[in-house]
Parts: structure tokens; C-alpha cells; sequence
């Protein structure tokens, strides 16, 4: 009888460590992508729709489904000129999306980037034209009470504990009155076309060079990344990117970022406000992703709870959130002063908060927080503003551009509830 007993229990052992080797050989269906080839990757994509995890397609195939349409029923819309003008009337409101996206990430909301917009415009055309202050001086103050405004809205969500709606509905109201105030009974100050902010929007790189280097810093610098992240991953033991992956999608890229860089070349060359928003979109995706502070974000994101149990200093990072979002506000509401070379009573006001958070949400970032990437900003932004061209160009009115903004919106925060369902039900959220 003991002979049965020993020998059963060893027997059940050899069984469990082949399951156990047949589940580990199943673990992570990345791992089989580079030895399947082609087929790896279509596997792969289904893998991942399947659980919900769609990334950026829908709102990459929901713009191209937007310029074909403008494009079939005006030839307009994709010209050099009408490109160029749309990618830097985009960037005043992708600055601020920007900002949004790291609020939007702790699942929380800001309703005061319009206004906290309008003040840093304000101030900055008070201070430099009507005081004669330093451009640059003016410019950094300007930026400043932004990040102010953020910070104080932070503070009395994280430490007071009041709602961050009700905080910055309550800033939006605050900081428009301001606004208004500085801004003195005229509401409008006009301001210089050739200074600092002037230059803004107004500002190209006529040499081709410009254009073609950029395409190609962008092109070569994400080859560099991907290739020497592979290593490290590949070091230590992490399943990473087969090569041939990384080679494809830095061909699509270069594909993409040449014929951009074309078009700008037709045009007036390539824009300054550009440049200054990639280099904005870089950085951020770097501090997200890369940086312990960018695993804080996200860590709060998914759990206060937990962020707190791990030794997060929550409110801190809270109140930084706010902090970066005023300063996106300011930052991007001086591209819109110099889009219209002047501060006015305006500013800020209207759709133009809308437009901002809408442009956040329709790019991908989830608003129940903890998914999302800066650079959702630009595809949000690109939608919104193609819809607003492509309806000014067939003389559409306002209203009926509200209502279709209105309507992909909703559709874009659908997909986002539905996804987040269909990556519970796979165990992925």
C-alpha cells in the first residue's frame, strides 16, 4: 500500500511538469510571431482585436476615411497649401490636448485649459505690447501662470479633496473673468507679427533641407530606438520585435514622413509651429513611457489604491499632472494668439474647450484612465481639424461641423467603453 501511494503522487508530478511545460510554451503568443513570419503577425493582429486591445486603427482608419471623402468631393483639401494650413492651425489646440492627456490618464478631467488658454494669451500681450516688457521675459510669465493656475487646481483636488470637475469648472470660470480683466474695456491687443510669438505660426523653413532633414532625423532616430530597445529586451531575456518588424515600420514611417515633408516643400516649406508640436510630442511620449514619473501616471491611472500601497506619493503626482496640463494650456494658448495675431475677449471661449478634450478622447486616450500616449494628441487634432476644413471648404456652417465633431466623438468614446469590456472579459484589464 505504500508502494501505491509513493508511486501515484509521482506519477501525477511528471503529468503536472508537462502541462506545466506545455502552458509555459503558450504563455505569450509574441513569442511565436518571428518564427511563423507573415502569418506571426496576422495572428498576432487578431489576437489583439480580439481582446480589445486596438491601439490607434480606428481613429487611423476613421482619418483616412475623412480625407478620402473631402478629397473626393473637393480637390482642394489635400493641396500643399491647404495641408500646410491645416497642420499649423492644429497645433494651438493639440498643445493643450497634450496637457489633457495627462489628466485624462489619472481618469480625471480639466475644464479650465480654455480659460487658463485665454489668460496666458492675455498676459503675455499686456505684458510685452502694452507694458513694453521683454519678449522672452513675457513669454516665460506667460507660461508661468499657467503652470500657476494648474498647480492651485491640483492642489485642491489632491490635498482638499474636491472633485477635479468641480475644481476647474470653477477655474474656467475664475480665469475667464481674469482674462477679461487684464485685458481692459478694449478686449482686444493686437500684437506683433514679426516678435517672438508672432513667429509662431507664421514662421517657415524655406530651404527643403529642413523638411528632408527632419524626415529623416525622425526616420533614423526611431530606427535607432526600436533597434537598441530590442537589445536590451533581448538581453534580458524579454520577448521583443523580430528585426525584420522594426525594418518595415521604419519604411512606413519614412513613407510617410518624405511625402509629408514633400508637400511642406510644394508649399511655403516647412512650418516652425510644427517642429516646436513634434518636439513637444516626443518629449512627453519619453516622459510617459520611459520615466519612472510616466510609470506614476500610469500606475494612478489604474489604481489610487494601490499607487498608494506601492509608495506613490499620490497627491504629488496629482498636482504635477495639473501643473503640466495649465502649462500645455498656456503654452498652446500662445500658438493660438499668434495664429490670429492678437489676445481677445474670445479666446478660450465657445467650442474651443471641446475641440481640445474631444481631441484627446477621439485620438485614443481612454477616459477612464490609464491608456493613452501624447501622440494620441496629434491623431485626435488631425480629425477635428480635417472635419473643420473639409466643411469650410464646401461651405458647410458651423453647426452642422459641431454636430459631426458631436458624433465622432461619440462614436470614439463607444469604441473606448466597448474595448475596455472586451479586455476585461480577456483578462487584459
Amino acid at each position: 500500500m505504500s508502494t501505491e501511494k509513493t508511486s501515484t503522487p509521482a506519477a501525477d508530478t511528471v503529468e503536472n511538469t508537462e502541462a506545466a511545460a506545455a502552458a509555459v510554451t503558450a504563455v505569450d503568443p509574441r513569442l511565436l510571431v518571428r518564427e511563423q513570419g507573415f502569418a506571426g503577425y496576422i495572428g498576432e493582429f487578431k489576437r489583439k482585436m480580439k481582446a480589445g486591445d486596438l491601439g490607434s486603427v480606428p481613429v487611423i482608419i476613421g482619418l483616412v476615411i475623412i480625407w478620402a471623402i473631402f478629397t473626393g468631393l473637393n480637390s482642394n483639401f489635400l493641396t500643399a497649401g491647404n495641408f500646410s494650413d491645416m497642420s499649423v492651425a492644429m497645433v494651438g489646440t493639440g498643445m493643450i490636448a497634450v496637457g489633457i492627456v495627462f489628466v485624462l490618464l489619472l481618469g480625471e478631467i480639466d475644464l479650465s485649459v480654455g480659460s487658463v488658454s485665454g489668460v496666458a494669451g492675455a498676459a503675455f500681450a499686456v505684458l510685452s505690447v502694452t507694458h513694453g516688457m521683454n519678449e522672452w521675459l513675457a513669454l516665460v510669465l506667460a507660461i508661468l501662470t499657467g503652470t500657476a493656475a494648474g498647480a492651485i487646481h491640483g492642489f485642491v483636488f489632491a490635498r482638499i479633496g474636491v472633485p477635479a470637475f468641480a475644481v476647474t469648472l470653477a477655474g474656467l470660470l475664475f480665469w475667464q473673468g481674469f482674462m477679461l480683466q487684464i485685458l481692459g474695456s478694449n478686449g482686444t491687443i493686437n500684437l506683433d507679427s514679426e516678435g517672438i510669438v508672432g513667429k509662431f505660426t507664421s514662421y517657415y523653413f524655406t530651404d527643403v533641407a529642413a523638411a528632408y532633414g527632419l524626415a529623416l532625423v525622425a526616420v533614423v532616430g526611431y530606427f535607432l530606438t526600436a533597434f537598441l530597445g530590442n537589445r536590451r529586451r533581448e538581453a534580458a531575456g524579454i520577448p521583443s520585435r523580430p528585426l525584420n518588424d522594426i525594418i518595415v515600420r521604419t519604411v512606413l514611417l519614412a513613407v510617410v514622413s518624405f511625402a509629408v515633408a514633400i508637400v511642406y516643400n510644394q508649399h511655403k516649406g516647412l512650418p516652425l509651429a510644427v517642429v516646436i508640436f513634434l518636439a513637444v510630442l516626443v518629449f512627453t511620449d519619453f516622459l510617459l513611457r520611459r520615466t519612472a514619473y510616466g510609470r506614476k501616471v500610469f500606475a494612478l491611472g489604474g489604481s489610487v489604491e494601490a499607487s498608494r500601497r506601492a509608495g506613490i506619493n499620490v497627491e504629488m503626482v496629482r498636482i504635477s499632472v495639473f501643473a503640466i496640463a495649465g502649462t500645455f494650456a498656456a503654452i498652446g494658448g500662445l500658438f493660438v494668439a499668434s495664429k490670429i495675431a492678437s489676445a481677445n475677449q474670445g479666446a478660450g471661449t465657445g467650442e474651443f474647450l471641446m475641440n481640445v478634450i474631444a481631441a484627446a478622447v477621439i485620438g485614443g486616450t481612454s477616459l477612464f484612465g490609464g491608456r493613452g500616449r501624447t501622440w494620441n494628441a496629434l491623431l485626435g487634432v488631425l480629425v477635428i481639424v480635417s472635419i473643420q476644413y473639409g466643411l469650410a471648404l464646401e461651405g458647410i456652417a458651423s453647426p452642422v461641423q459641431y454636430m459631426i465633431t458631436g458624433g465622432v466623438l461619440l462614436a470614439t468614446v463607444v469604441i473606448d467603453a466597448i474595448t475596455r469590456k472586451t479586455q476585461k472579459t480577456a483578462g487584459r484589464a
